[in-house]
């Protein structure tokens, strides 16, 4: 098993940062790619950012130019920095960790919210 703390999130102006962290406890050598999704009031839960244990990246369109994830496998930790905030970025962030050997098992935090005034 896996476990996931996330921090970080809270109450910004628009056009501010945030930076989320989310630490992997467990059994940390079955993690493969991780990632961080929202969900907003009303809505679906959307992936955000991706990043492979090689540390290639992928991102919805957006937060492209915006956002930025990274990985420090020696702290087995997940960084989003967000830049240039806006209300639409509003919600409650979820860190996932995808097993290694199949993506079908997924591992979740407890989420965080981050809400953007305007």
């Amino acid at each position: 098993q896996v476990q996931l703390v996330e921090s970080g999130g809270g109450l910004v102006q628009a056009g501010g940062s945030l930076r989320l962290s989310c630490a992997a406890s467990g059994n940390i050598f079955s993690i493969g790619t991780m990632g961080w999704y929202r969900q907003a009031p009303g809505k679906q839960r959307e992936l955000v950012a991706t990043i492979t244990s090689g540390g290639n990246t992928d991102y919805t369109d957006s937060v492209k130019g915006r956002f930025t994830i990274s990985r420090d496998n020696a702290k087995n930790t997940v960084y989003l920095q967000m830049n240039s905030l806006k209300p639409e970025d509003t919600a409650v962030y979820y860190c996932n960790a995808k097993h290694r050997a199949t993506s079908l098992i997924n591992y979740w935090g407890q989420g965080t919210q981050v809400t953007v005034s305007s």
